[in-house]
């Protein structure tokens, strides 16, 4: 474990991982509901740099073709599956202009909020946080953490996944002894929410109550 850079008087980068199912999205949205914090998801960085204008945007299209545009001429999520499906040697490709993409969008927002100062904190959200090597640009690297039985059952009521299709999905992500083993905090919410939100309390309040002395 490193140790912890965060302090008062700056804006703290902290970055959230964790495997599919764990429950990040309700951390992520209890941290902001209840703390100066602004919160980065990658998806949506992901989402946004596939629109005209943006970088990333030229490269898909000429990787993709034109037929993946809408009448709008923006990239229609839909028909980039499509595409991807028919032909599996385009997910590389697709993955090496947005993953580098994706990458420096966020670090320009992470300078900015920096510079502003306007949060106490900044959550980076996204499933590949070690392995995009945000472990030397965030200040601390934090693992929400849920036991696999756990997760399976929240995947099946809330996306309708089969247990086929969990198991591809975990074997495609990092082991739990990885997580742990490359994070600062683990965050354990195998069980209710209060237990969870208890944990981030104990961290942040534990942080605020030093800057208030």
């Amino acid at each position: 474990m490193k140790q912890s850079k965060i302090s008062k008087g700056k804006t703290n980068i902290i970055g959230i991982t964790g495997g599919v199912g764990a429950g990040k999205s309700t951390i992520l949205d209890y941290i902001q509901e209840n703390y100066n914090a602004r919160v980065i998801y990658s998806d949506q960085i992901a989402n946004d740099i596939k629109k005209r204008g943006y970088p990333a945007y030229d490269e898909l299209v000429e990787i993709l073709g034109k037929e993946v545009l809408d009448e709008n001429l923006e990239i229609d999520k839909s028909r980039m599956a499509e595409a991807i499906f028919r032909d599996r040697s385009l997910l590389d490709k697709v993955n090496n202009v947005l993953h580098p993409a994706v990458n420096t969008f966020i670090i320009s927002i992470i300078d900015k909020e920096r510079a502003k100062r306007e949060y106490d904190f900044v959550i980076v959200e996204a499933a590949l946080l070690i392995e995009n090597g945000y472990k030397d640009i965030v200040d601390e690297l934090w693992y929400v953490y849920a036991d696999e039985d756990t997760r399976r059952t929240r995947l099946k009521a809330s996306r309708g996944y089969s247990d086929d299709k969990i198991s591809n999905i975990f074997k495609g992500q990092l082991s739990e002894e990885e997580f742990r083993k490359n994070c600062d905090l683990v965050i354990d919410n195998s069980n209710s929410e209060s237990e969870a939100f208890k944990q981030i309390d104990n961290k942040l309040g534990e942080w605020k109550k030093r800057w208030q002395v």
